[in-house]
């Protein structure tokens, strides 16, 4: 019996829910929910804005014990309490082994977790030993989603990654991807909601694909994120023109 993945599936308790007409449960990513399961090493949820994907991302790291806004598991402060009970109606399955470490890193509350990394830590030693050496306030945006990922993250780890790549140019992307490799080697798993057609390509990643249709298992060359970026890269001229040519300006 292999240790991966820590979170092998999630379910939704549909027979528990009152109404599907309602937020979160009219959302895409729940309403079509029943049973979901990650990959060994890497699961990804990709979609439109508005998908639910996040939304999903967030109860699950909640339903494990992480802070809403982000962090590990001994984060408890609250900026503003605005995440869905999702997490209520959720059944995780886990592996018989638990991961030693985990983050959940949501790019949009990020912000509220460096702040909080500051005022708790007195004497300095946290930003040291585990982000650093340089407070995340003190790095650009960027900066400081990569050195959260290359210092904070040891291994044997759950990492759950909101829209990482929004703070990242395509090079630091590929530096999380490099980072991913080394600790999925040292029995790590990732859970990640992208819009990014780099982090998709991680090879072997579970991605699930989610809009009006439901959630399905897709290819990353089936993902309309693939798709668009491919053909507006290999040839923008036609598809520009298309788009200035509306009259609806």
């Amino acid at each position: 019996m292999e240790a991966l993945p820590y979170l092998q599936s999630i379910s939704l308790k549909r027979n528990r829910i009152k109404s599907f007409d309602y937020y979160p449960f009219c959302i895409p990513a729940v309403r079509e929910l029943s049973t979901l399961e990650f990959g060994k090493n890497v699961t990804i949820f990709v979609g439109e804005n508005g998908c639910g994907k996040s939304t999903l991302l967030e109860a699950i790291a909640v339903a494990l014990g992480f802070n809403a806004e982000g962090g590990s598991k001994n984060f408890n402060f609250s900026t503003r309490t605005t995440h869905s009970n999702l997490h209520e109606f959720l059944r995780l399955s886990r592996s018989f082994k638990h991961f030693n470490d985990g983050f959940f890193l949501r790019a949009e509350s990020f912000y509220n977790v460096a702040t909080n990394i500051d005022e708790i830590d007195g004497n300095g030693s946290l930003v040291e030993n585990s982000y650093g050496g340089k407070s995340l306030h003190a790095q650009s945006h960027g900066e400081s989603f990569l050195s959260l990922i290359l210092n904070r993250f040891g291994g044997n780890g759950l990492y759950l990654l909101d829209e990482p790549e929004s703070a990242l140019s395509p090079s630091r992307q590929l530096s999380v991807i490099s980072r991913m490799f080394q600790l999925i080697g040292k029995n790590s798993q990732f859970i990640i909601a992208t819009h990014s057609p780099i982090l998709m390509a991680y090879p072997g990643a579970v991605i699930y694909q989610i809009d009006k249709n439901g959630i399905n298992r897709v290819n990353y060359k089936e993902t309309e994120h693939y798709e668009i970026t491919k053909a507006f890269l290999n040839n923008p001229e036609p598809m520009l023109n298309e788009l200035f040519s509306t009259n609806d300006l």
